[in-house]
């Protein structure tokens, strides 16, 4: 696995080196990446197919054959874009690619470069060895994941669901990397589940007219006052299957009741361990956008806002309700952008084997499942029936504030880490 490893460093830092930033509104350009990945797969004997629904919104599908025609096939996917970053707030540039002191540094090092670069380095090696995995892998680099997905993901499996024929489970990222609680236990959380994304646009309306004068049907009042009664509301706890075994695994390990009556209570005996639980236990709503009139002076006859939603499988429904009743009569919402919640089995040999596949390089690790607060290209990918799980293996140093790199300022990956990922995820695909 040495050249693996060499070209998993090299592959993540030229990734970052081409910016595929994603503002927005279809302000974004994957094709140079999803070029240079679609070569590196070439270069290994595959025959990429690249595609676009929008001009320079490319995505690349690959087909690596199994060894076992009666298989079902394995979706392996990752993402081209990558959210905005300004240079003057990093301390190197987030576009450079350097590696410095076992460092690569720059936008996507951690979300999701790095894991596209393994993917294509653990591709090569391969086919250098002349290996087969069991199961035929369709290998995916999407565009958009970072905005509404219409371009990448969505647009594959609405519009070329051919190319991912035999699929029932994929793996992507956020999931299988080190977690050190403080207390000398490092954790690897697999993702099995993803909470429903609920992005939702608040309109209130009511009678124009000056700031000066007595208006009891002002729309910003209206507004206001539902997005108070939102951002204050208590979510109850909704424990998913996921959410349930992640609870109980980590109260054996810590040696406390499993009291899941009292999930706060729980939580609370769980130390840093409990931080990528507590945001799932629940549905939440947070305000995140306000919009409203045009001169001190006058009082408008519309007022918007957008609250960002997430509801957990099984939940919809009552998120629903929630906000019909938290936002009164007076104001209307809609939803921005839905889509699904998902839930994974994590008693399936797929779930097994990965597990055994970070206990074989990390042995000293605790495997848990877990379930993401936020979501992944495996929504639009789940409409196909395809299982998705959170697998984007990496071995963290003490310190190192994984969760604080997605988005975040400085982002950045060891390179000891990437060489961890490229053995993980080559000892699982080729059971899998």
């Amino acid at each position: 696995m040495a050249e693996a490893c060499d070209e998993v460093v090299e592959f993540t830092s030229d990734l970052i080196r081409i910016d595929t930033t994603n503002r927005g509104g279809g302000d974004c350009q994957e094709r140079p990446a999803a070029e240079y990945a679609a070569a590196r797969l070439a270069e290994a004997g595959l025959e990429p197919t690249l595609l676009e629904r929008t001009k320079g919104r490319t995505n690349v599908v690959a087909r690596l054959e199994g060894s076992d025609p009666s298989a079902d096939a394995l979706l392996v996917h990752g993402h081209l874009d990558v959210v905005p970053a300004q240079a003057e707030d990093w301390s190197v540039h987030p576009f450079s690619g350097e590696i410095r002191d076992g460092v690569v540094w720059g936008r996507g090092a951690v979300d999701m470069k790095n894991m596209d670069a393994m993917i294509l380095a653990v591709v090569r090696q391969w086919a250098r060895d002349g290996v087969r995995p069991r199961r035929d892998l369709v290998i995916a680099f999407t565009a958009d994941e970072e905005a509404s997905a219409e371009d990448g993901s969505g647009f594959l499996a609405d519009h070329h669901p051919e190319l991912f024929e035999g699929c029932t489970e994929g793996v992507s990222e956020s999931g299988a990397y080190t977690f050190h609680d403080g207390a000398g236990r490092q954790l690897y959380p697999i993702a099995a589940g993803e909470r429903g994304t609920g992005w939702l646009k608040l309109t209130a309306r009511g009678r124009a007219g000056h700031g000066s004068k007595v208006n009891r049907d002002n729309a910003v009042t209206r507004l206001a006052a539902a997005i108070a009664r939102i951002g204050a509301h208590e979510w109850p706890v909704r424990l998913t299957p996921t959410v349930r075994a992640a609870l109980t695994e980590l109260a054996a390990l810590y040696g406390v009741e499993p009291d899941l009556d009292d999930v706060d209570g729980l939580l609370g005996k769980l130390g840093p361990a409990a931080a990528f639980v507590e945001p799932t236990v629940r549905n939440s709503a947070n305000p995140t956008m306000l919009n409203a009139g045009y001169k001190i002076n006058v009082i408008p006859g519309e007022a918007v806002a957008h609250v960002d939603g997430r509801y957990l499988p099984g939940t919809e429904d009552e998120f629903r309700t929630t906000l019909d009743r938290l936002t009164g009569p007076d104001v209307e919402w809609e939803f921005h952008h839905r889509e699904v919640a998902l839930q994974a089995p994590v008693d399936s040999p797929t779930y097994a084997k990965m597990r055994a596949a970070v206990e074989e390089f990390a042995p000293e690790g605790h495997v848990v499942p877990f379930c993401m607060s936020g979501g992944t290209d495996a929504k639009q990918f789940s409409r196909l029936g395809i299982t998705g799980y959170g697998f984007s293996p990496l071995k963290l140093p003490e310190g190192f504030d994984y969760q604080a790199m997605f988005h975040g300022v400085d982002e950045r990956v060891p390179v000891e880490a990437l060489h961890f990922g490229v053995r993980v995820l080559d000892r699982f695909l080729r059971t899998a």
